[in-house]
């Protein structure tokens, strides 16, 4: 288990491409749970790894944290709803941050799920909050994407508007002890002809069925579906490499003083030996964008 630790803190590092290099690409099952905070995700995640764990699978649990990656506010979180498999050797539950970590999530968590299948895990469970740019990033790899809300609380149209109905695969309505329940699975049903579950994780109910539709959905996969995945995994990967393109700064500021349009902007980082210049008649404080070196303006 500390081995494997040390494994995924390599590949969160620089050091990223060392380990990679010397791993197979061995396929591996990912499941990636997302939803509004206190929706049950972790719960969620608890009752499967038990219920893979009775199937004899070794479980891995990747949980997002996209705040800090020294707070471990996730890890330690996912630990307490967890403690029935903290001893279970056959079962690692790890902690994700994407601030500050070498890519963010995009770069950072299919290198882990890679480490995780060289180390012989059978399923990966990947939980991630909730909002922004993350659970684009976890569909990419996860099949199927469960997206986990309650029931009441506008929840079936708070996520259409956040966009996770988008890239859900499986609805699960949590809580559905609770009142407010078939209202939330009507509504979920007029947003959207994905499959919709309801669960009580904290007793274990509606589990099966989670699980069935989970592997249902696994056996109807296609060569179609994995390509779309895979590509929008490398758009993803290729996104962060962007965004911290040594000349995108310089770039950005030139089509903030109007010296380059956006478009050239944008060539120029997809084909960066062609740099477009930048017209300094107007502005002789400017000079063109592609110059380098000791001599460049500071912008």
């Amino acid at each position: 288990m500390r081995a494997a630790g040390r494994l995924l803190s390599l590949v969160e590092s620089p050091r990223r491409a060392e380990v990679l290099a010397v791993l197979d690409h061995t396929p591996i099952r990912v499941i990636g749970l997302t939803g509004p905070p206190g929706a049950g995700k972790s719960t969620t995640i608890a009752v499967l790894t038990t219920a893979y764990r009775a199937r004899g699978l070794r479980v891995a649990v990747l949980a997002v944290d996209p705040s800090s990656p020294y707070s471990g506010g996730a890890l330690l979180g996912d630990r307490i709803r967890m403690a029935a498999h903290i001893n279970d050797p056959d079962v690692l539950i790890r902690s994700v941050a994407t601030r500050g970590h070498l890519g963010g999530l995009a770069a950072a968590v299919p290198a882990a799920i890679r480490v995780l299948a060289g180390l012989a895990y059978d399923l990966v469970l990947l939980e991630s909050v909730g909002v922004g740019q993350s659970e684009i990033e976890i569909a990419a790899v996860a099949d199927p994407t469960l997206v986990i809300m309650n029931p009441g609380a506008g929840d079936a149209i708070q996520a259409a508007k956040a966009g996770l109905l988008e890239i859900a695969d499986i609805l699960v309505v949590n809580k559905a002890d609770r009142d407010g329940a078939e209202q939330a699975v009507r509504d979920l049903h007029a947003e959207t002809h994905l499959p919709v579950l309801t669960l009580v994780a904290s007793h274990g109910t509606g589990l099966d069925e989670l699980v069935e539709a989970v592997e249902a959905h696994h056996r109807a996969d296609t060569g179609d579906r994995r390509a779309a995945r895979a590509r929008t995994q490398i758009l993803s990967l290729a996104q962060t490499r962007l965004r911290t393109h040594p000349e995108l700064d310089r770039l950005a500021r030139g089509v903030a003083h109007g010296l380059l349009d956006p478009y050239s902007a944008a060539e120029s980082l997809l084909r960066p030996q062609a740099s477009p210049a930048v017209s300094t008649a107007d502005d002789p404080a400017f000079c063109d964008v592609a110059t380098t070196g000791p001599e460049a303006p500071d912008w």
